[in-house]
């Protein structure tokens, strides 16, 4: 076979350092943007991004020519700097150090597609910790959670 495919839609969670609360609606649409030119840059489409103001969700196909460690590493180092030259009250911005992705089936895009969407509303009943956690149970990702919260 002469020609590579690959079909990998991963669901990727992370949160600012300590779950700082500082994503808000003055930066919000604009970090989408961001992240969406990262991804597109490395040859990825980009599904949906959802936020709170502690965390990040994003569901997009991962190019066949990148890892996905590269690529968050880049979505989070960019999007730091970048965010940091906002307005002096982000200047101490960071992201965690970590986080969650999930391979998902495309049978699933549209449901996850609709739960990032609707990330407000579900934290109004449930916070960070407990989604992350679900998460990492629902895909039978083994965890020591003295490790998960840096």
């Amino acid at each position: 076979m002469s020609q590579s495919s690959a079909a990998n839609l991963i669901h990727v969670v992370f949160s600012t350092k300590n779950r700082i609360e500082i994503i808000d609606d003055n930066i919000s649409l604009e970090l989408f943007s961001y992240i969406t030119t990262i991804l597109k840059n490395n040859g990825c489409d980009v599904y949906k991004i959802g936020d709170t103001t502690n965390h990040v969700h994003i569901l997009f196909s991962l190019s066949k020519n990148h890892s996905l460690s590269d690529i968050i590493k880049e979505i989070k180092h960019d999007t730091s700097r970048w965010i940091k030259n906002k307005e002096e009250k982000y200047q101490s911005f960071y992201w965690q150090s970590g986080y969650g992705a999930f391979s998902i089936s495309a049978n699933n895009k549209k449901i996850v597609c609709n739960y990032i969407v609707n990330q407000k509303k579900h934290h109004e009943r449930f916070y960070f910790k407990h989604e992350f956690k679900k998460l990492l149970v629902k895909y039978d990702i083994k965890f020591d959670e003295k490790y998960l919260w840096d």
